[in-house]
């Protein structure tokens, strides 16, 4: 793609970044197969190569971008498949960062729409806060079906319990021989809503000759300020987190380990986004739970039994840090049956702060996922990601799980919540059959793919 950037604006380093990944985009289409909203809307302009090309004119043009094209990029989930899928492997994940940067430092939204985002910056990634918002937002929840459609879809969050209990920064011992002594990212939005995730970690981590280290003044990884185009917030956090761990860091230090796999990316980049040694130091020691678990050697029940797991990648685990073997491989070893979903390359419509901000298309991909992991008829769906988990949550009766909570609970740890009091079907047990020569395969029958509801078209960013 040709620009035509001014030498002062790419005196800019952010414009000289742009103008880089701007010139490797040829356009050949094929993110636009795996792209969720050009699949939804066949919209061009909700297209990677269509953004790519509204950036490309918002950031030659300068000044205050129209509503259109920042409604356009709005839509994007940042789900990173077009990542994966391009030819000439653009740089989408860091062009789609600037843009929305710029967006927010240029373009003066609605007012309710300001004060929503200046509410989920100031609340989200922290977890006292938090727990504070979700308990006022229990009072309100009979009115959920009367609010604006965003305010209601943050109150339906109210429907969990908050945590009250957050992990103190502390030393936890390995059990046993110590193998390796790592730090544990513990996050933010959840340990509000889910603390048995980071429970189960420690479990397990320890049990296999871990040592876990949670670091005094660690805390959200910046990613949610980041999703909205508030980068001075986002890197002040990674900022602290990065200070933390350095206090900490000594050469016995295997790994930073992160359960939560959107702030796994973005732990990970933090040596792009703050570009100092340490950032880069951390971000290249950064392993998501089941990177770590894979090279252990995990102490199974020997009772345990093969439960049908259908397991979803998170968008950040597939496509942002590419680690998809790991989890599979680990489920199996623990005994369960591993199945994979239909279209488990799409977003479920989670990412980040999007199902708040966009909760008609966020309902539409959810409604969908969770059409398809109900297809394979599982007893657990798995996931590493808590966004992902609360979202397909929301459209299936299939219990959700983090993958480590199942993990943990196959080498000797309690089992998880969301399964107890509930009947688990037994695994069938096939009776041994005699050798017989291979036959030819019969088709595998079709899925239907799950109905679309299209979401509204129109150009309303307004809050109320």
């Amino acid at each position: 793609m040709q620009t035509s950037f001014s030498p002062q604006q790419l005196a800019r380093p952010e414009i000289a970044e742009a103008d880089g990944i701007l010139r490797t985009c040829v356009h050949y289409g094929f993110c636009t197969a795996t792209c969720p909203t050009y699949v939804l809307f066949r919209d061009e302009n909700d297209s990677p190569r269509g953004r790519i090309d509204l950036i490309r004119a918002m950031l030659e043009k300068g000044g205050a971008p129209d509503a259109k094209t920042v409604h356009h990029l709005d839509r994007c989930l940042s789900c990173l498949s077009c990542v994966t899928t391009c030819a000439v492997k653009v740089d989408y994940t860091h062009l789609i960062d600037i843009a929305r940067s710029y967006i927010e430092r240029h373009f003066r939204r609605p007012l309710g729409e300001r004060m929503l985002r200046l509410l989920l910056a100031q609340t989200l990634p922290y977890p006292r806060r938090f727990i504070a918002a979700m308990k006022l937002a229990r009072l309100a929840r009979p009115l959920a079906g009367v609010m604006p459609k965003r305010l209601g879809n943050l109150l339906q969050l109210a429907e969990r319990e908050p945590r009250t209990e957050l992990v103190k920064p502390q030393v936890i011992p390995a059990e046993g021989r110590r193998r390796m002594r790592v730090l544990l990212l513990t996050g933010c939005a959840q340990q509000a809503l889910d603390a048995d995730i980071n429970a189960a970690t420690i479990r397990v981590l320890t049990r296999h000759g871990c040592e876990v280290v949670i670091a005094e003044g660690a805390g959200c990884c910046g990613a949610l300020p980041l999703h909205m185009g508030r980068e001075d917030e986002g890197r002040a956090l990674a900022r602290r987190n990065v200070a933390a761990w350095s206090r900490e860091w000594t050469d016995g230090i295997g790994a930073v380990v992160v359960n939560a796999s959107g702030c796994g990316t973005t732990v990970k980049d933090y040596g792009h986004l703050l570009g100092t040694d340490e950032a880069k130091r951390i971000g290249a020691m950064t392993r998501d739970v089941t990177e770590i678990l894979a090279d252990l050697d995990l102490q199974v029940q020997p009772d345990w039994k093969p439960y049908r797991v259908a397991y979803h990648d998170a968008c950040s685990l597939q496509h942002g840090q590419r680690v998809t073997a790991p989890p599979r491989q680990l489920l199996r070893k623990a005994g369960f049956e591993v199945i994979d979903l239909p279209e488990k390359h799409f977003c479920c419509g989670s990412a980040g702060t999007y199902n708040l901000l966009q909760p008609e298309i966020a309902q539409t991909l959810g409604q969908r996922k969770a059409a398809h992991a109900d297809s394979v008829d599982p007893d657990v769906i798995a996931a590493g990601n808590l966004g992902c988990m609360v979202q397909i949550g929301r459209y299936t009766q299939v219990p959700m799980l983090h993958t480590v909570s199942l993990i943990d609970w196959a080498t000797g740890g309690p089992m998880p919540l969301a399964l107890q009091g509930r009947t688990l079907r037994e695994p069938e047990r096939k009776p041994a059959q005699p050798e017989r020569k291979p036959a030819q395969p019969e088709p595998s029958p079709s899925i239907a793919p799950a109905s679309i509801e299209t979401p509204p078209t129109s150009n309303d960013s307004g809050f109320w």
